[in-house]
């Protein structure tokens, strides 16, 4: 019999932890390969831990709720097989600890060197992503001592150091250890902050409470911490989407049947967008403090709702180098596991420009909220029945067309408004371009 190590895998390049939410098995239970053990939560997208071996699992070392770093021991898999990695009591990782080796290798934020477990002068333990925030935010050692954890054993968790640093003087604090002395007792300087009370909540006795979930929380700091960064200006621009009605209710059903997919509107309109980020490469940047990363990839995140009515952005990469096939399969691929909650990590991971349809709610235009760092977002409205002027050779005419407004939101500090509305005329010039006769 060996036992095996089941640790906590990566999960993309900016996610350092996880939150457990649930064991999937108990101690006792029989696992086979693949099987998924537990789901765990970060602050991009549920998933789950599957096993890498057949076996039983014979001890748990975190519970519900507890924060685990990447690379960590979560649990330990009894097998039949000799070659598995033998787990000793000399190479156990510690609770709430990595070895500089997994560290380098295994989390993010110090994946540019070596880095061994921390401990302060008080022996309170801190991460290696804690020590390097504060390294990089000129925390002191003092003052890291003063924050008080909110983690397990009152450690400090990345939450804990980045509240604190935005609320210098104001963030929660711990006393600093006192001198015993019987004669003059010496106190260290303690940073004294006031109590603050948690705002009562006014409703009236017919009112319904509802605690938001983790993920709308999540969402609902991201959009006002992008209202608060970005510039927020919008374009609008309306485009004459007759041609590729006309032209997907001709080949759907052929499609459909040979590609084994639905053609929708959505990949159409990647493709024209695709098209129109490459035209205009300035569109896809992103921004850090004062400096503009040019992204060498198109990788379009499309906003999918999920069961419990919010949103997350799954993201198509190289989306550029997508035929209409392919892209539709991308797109049905990832909207249909964004429904099941199926979305793996890197699945979100790498965006460079956004894109929500607005129209599949029957709005049509909105003003969307820029998703972070990039520095723009496309709505696309509904696509309506309406009376228009058509030009001829032989004079204007009133017919029948079908349009859609697209509302192109932008950030103004990197994008000016030429700019801004040049990319979403392109993106309009591509719809309204189609080629009735493609074959697909």
């Amino acid at each position: 019999m060996a036992r095996f190590e089941l640790r906590l895998p990566k999960m993309g390049e900016s996610v350092a932890e996880a939150t457990i939410t649930s064991w999937l098995k108990e101690v006792g239970d029989t696992i086979e390969l693949d099987e998924a053990v537990l789901e765990i939560a970060t602050d991009k997208v549920d998933s789950e831990v599957p096993s890498e071996v057949d076996g039983v699992l014979v001890e748990k070392f975190f519970n519900v709720d507890d924060v685990v770093q990447v690379g960590q021991v979560v649990a330990i898999i009894e097998t039949d097989d000799e070659d598995s990695e033998v787990f000793t009591p000399e190479t156990e990782i510690e609770e709430g600890s990595l070895e500089a080796a997994d560290i380098v290798e295994k989390t993010v934020a110090s994946a540019q060197e070596t880095v061994a477990p921390i401990i302060s002068n008080e022996d309170r333990f801190y991460s290696p992503l804690v020590k390097n925030i504060a390294k990089q935010e000129g925390v002191s050692q003092s003052e890291l001592d003063t924050i008080k954890g909110t983690g397990k054993d009152g450690r400090v968790t990345k939450n804990d150091i980045l509240d604190y640093i935005d609320n210098k003087g104001v963030a929660k604090t711990v006393s600093a250890p006192v001198q015993k002395d019987p004669v003059q007792p010496v106190v260290t300087n303690v940073v004294q902050t006031p109590k603050v009370e948690k705002t009562p909540i006014v409703s009236s006795v017919d009112d319904e409470i509802i605690e938001m979930t983790r993920m709308g929380k999540i969402i609902a700091h991201h959009m006002v911490e992008s209202v608060q960064t970005s510039a927020h200006v919008q374009s609008f621009i309306e485009a004459d989407v007759t041609k590729i009605w006309n032209w997907r209710n001709k080949v759907k059903d052929s499609f459909a049947k040979r590609e084994g997919e639905n053609l929708t509107f959505t990949p159409i309109f990647m493709e024209a967008i695709a098209k129109a980020l490459r035209d205009y490469p300035m569109m896809n940047i992103s921004v850090q403090g004062d400096t503009i990363i040019k992204k060498k990839h198109i990788n379009l995140g499309m906003a999918a709702a999920l069961a419990d009515g919010n949103l997350i952005v799954p993201v198509i990469k190289d989306a550029d180098q997508l035929n209409l096939v392919g892209m539709t399969k991308k797109v049905n691929d990832l909207a249909n596991r964004a429904r099941l909650n199926q979305l793996k990590p890197d699945d979100i991971q790498g965006g460079t420009y956004t894109v929500t349809n607005v129209g599949t709610f029957g709005s049509i235009m909105g003003t969307p909220i820029i998703n972070q760092p990039q520095v723009g977002i496309l709505a696309l409205g509904a696509i309506r029945k309406v009376p228009a002027v058509i030009e001829t050779s032989e004079g204007d005419f009133i017919g029948i067309r079908y349009k859609m407004f697209l509302s192109h939101s932008y950030d103004h500090r990197v994008v000016n408004g030429a700019l801004g509305g040049q990319f979403v005329k392109a993106v309009k010039d591509y719809l309204e371009a189609w080629d009735s006769n493609r074959e697909v």
